[in-house]
């Protein structure tokens, strides 16, 4: 082991994947193009040339900080598991009725996004729970049983479940989960209670749905991911950074992958306020372009605008209204692409 602190930056976007290896002062860099098949191959073919330039062993490196747009791009292109969601009965619609307004007033011909899933791939359960938290209608494990039973046929791999209310009492939705593990070991499971617990239905159960959509490829991802850093002798701690310009263990990031949906753009808006922060700047625009999407970000004294709920892919660009909110603590950004 060498005596320098050694530190692996990686982020992968939708054409290049960029490694940073730091040794102490030094730094060291390698770009190689994203495999989307194997998204892995390309940070340990990049970790490989970083090693090699600066001499070391890849069981020398201490941390890893990833960032990705790899869950920004699934939503985006669509390239998420086969899901299905079940919600309160009366409530299935949620998701693609939206709020009913209208982020184009004038515009006769005003196309709506579609929801992640359709219809057919909603299913509902009579239970409620009140505003206060209150269980109105008992949630019966026979029915749920029957739900589950019925759900076996149709090779789901993921499912969401989103009860109203159920931030505030979350019995229901768990008492769902438990079922699906008798019943059904091998669908992941996705709670609104747990991927996103606020208030408002449409943005929890969006936020829900979309994590479950991309939860089967990141979570695969992530453990090839671990494993063919182990097989290269690597056994540092890796973080990832999420949305809101953090970072998160490895662990949270496959069992809640919505909230890498901005991750690589945080880093960068992070990066600029850096910036911003040596020279003094109070009013800087970073902006963040990548094979398939490209994102600028409004920094003020030196601190990136921050927000509860952002959209992806909007189908009118910069209207708000036109994407998929995802309800999360995230780096306000506007995305183009």
């Amino acid at each position: 082991m060498t005596e320098h602190k050694i530190r692996m930056g990686v982020d992968i976007g939708g054409t290049f994947t960029d490694v940073v290896l730091e040794v102490g002062n030094s730094q060291y860099s390698a770009k190689v193009l994203t495999t989307y098949i194997a998204p892995e191959q390309g940070i340990i073919d990049g970790m490989q040339q970083v090693c090699t330039k600066a001499r070391i062993a890849a069981s020398d490196i201490q941390q890893i900080i990833h960032g990705t747009t790899l869950a920004t791009n699934a939503l985006i292109e669509r390239r998420g598991a086969k899901t299905a969601l079940i919600t309160t009965q009366g409530f299935r619609d949620v998701i693609e009725m939206r709020t009913e307004s209208r982020f184009e007033q004038y515009d006769l011909n005003l196309q709506l996004p579609e929801p992640l899933l359709p219809r057919q791939d909603r299913y509902t359960l009579h239970e409620r729970v009140a505003a206060s938290g209150e269980v109105l209608v008992p949630l019966q494990r026979k029915q749920v049983e029957e739900l589950v039973i019925e759900l076996k046929g149709k090779s789901y791999q993921s499912i969401a479940v989103g009860f109203l209310h159920s931030y505030l009492n979350p019995e229901h939705e768990r008492l769902v989960r438990s079922v699906l593990e008798d019943l059904l070991p091998d669908v992941i499971v996705s709670l609104s209670s747990d991927v996103s617990p606020q208030m408002r239905e449409y943005e929890r159960f969006n936020t829900v749905v979309a994590n479950a959509y991309i939860k089967p490829l990141m979570k695969s991802y992530l453990d090839r991911l671990a494993e063919q850093l182990s097989d290269q002798g690597v056994q540092c701690t890796i973080f990832l950074m999420h949305s809101g310009g953090g970072i998160i263990s490895l662990e949270n990031a496959a069992e809640f992958p919505v909230r890498l949906v901005e991750s690589g753009p945080a880093g960068g808006a992070v990066f600029a306020a850096d910036i911003a922060s040596r020279y003094g700047l109070d009013k800087v625009l970073s902006f963040d372009m990548g094979g398939t999407t490209a994102k600028i970000c409004l920094i003020k004294n030196q601190t990136p605008k921050t927000s509860r709920v952002f959209e992806v892919a909007r189908t009118y660009r910069f209207k708000k209204g036109s994407g998929m909110p995802i309800s999360i603590p995230v780096i306000d950004m506007v995305e183009i692409g």
